[in-house]
């Protein structure tokens, strides 16, 4: 589809819907996407189909609005990636920029959602707003991760909010802002503590509700917690990505 523009930026949407397919597997009966959201289906494994978002275009950038909708209906397998990282730039458009996520876990179905990492360059201003609502049997592993600034570079502003229900239950609520015109002590003890990187697991398991896992301080700036449902967050702050992506791995090993 082609780039659709409007005086206060682009709007672009990319929506992806996986079913069983009776036999098994997972099909894909809605792969869509348009402007700077192209969506791709790459090679799966077993039952689970695998679907990739690759940045067509720069941005977001200042005024753009971007929305990304996915669900694994019941009985499906999904896995979703980015080709690469998404990278929160400024624009011509004083406007903030908005990247709304929406997931839907059906019963019997499982959602992997593990885009590459979020990077607030300078100047930027990225508002993102997550939201997930799971089947009371549905299965998710979610990943966030969040990078201020790129080498040497001071970071824009970042903010964050991540809702998840399980069976209407809201088991996790939080927001986060950070970078350059966020409120004070987002870099202090309480917060990244001068740290760069930021990032978090969700981890929903039906399993957990007869035998949560336990709270953790697995390494440093790294802890596991239970929520009060199915489910469980894992979180870590460091000094660079890749320290982050370590510390999330290692947090997810501890849950098995």
């Amino acid at each position: 589809m082609d780039r659709v523009t409007t005086p206060a930026g682009v709007r672009a949407t990319a929506r992806v819907l996986a079913r069983g397919d009776g036999r098994g597997g997972t099909a894909l009966p809605v792969l869509e996407g348009e402007g700077p959201l192209a969506v791709r289906r790459t090679r799966g494994s077993g039952a689970e189909a695998h679907v990739m978002l690759v940045g067509a275009m720069s941005g977001p950038l200042g005024g753009d609005h971007f929305t990304v909708a996915a669900e694994a209906a019941e009985g499906a397998r999904l896995r979703v990636g980015s080709a690469a990282a998404t990278l929160a730039l400024p624009g011509q458009d004083k406007a903030g920029a908005r990247y709304d996520v929406r997931l839907t876990v059906g019963d019997d179905a499982e959602l992997r959602w593990l885009p590459e990492q979020l990077i607030s360059a300078y100047g930027s201003d990225l508002s993102v707003v997550t939201r997930v609502d799971l089947a009371a049997t549905g299965r998710l592993l979610l990943r966030e991760e969040q990078v201020l600034g790129r080498s040497g570079e001071e970071p824009g502003r970042l903010s964050s909010r991540l809702t998840v229900r399980v069976a209407g239950r809201c088991v996790l609520d939080q927001e986060l802002a950070c970078g350059s015109g966020a409120p004070g002590g987002w870099d202090g003890p309480a917060g990244l503590a001068g740290h760069r990187a930021v990032g978090q697991l969700v981890v929903v398991r039906p399993e957990f509700a007869a035998e949560p896992p336990r709270a953790s301080a697995f390494a440093e700036g790294a802890a596991v917690l239970p929520l009060a449902g199915p489910a469980a967050l894992v979180t870590a702050v460091a000094p660079d990505g890749l320290r982050l992506r370590r510390l999330l791995e290692a947090g997810l090993a501890t849950l098995g």
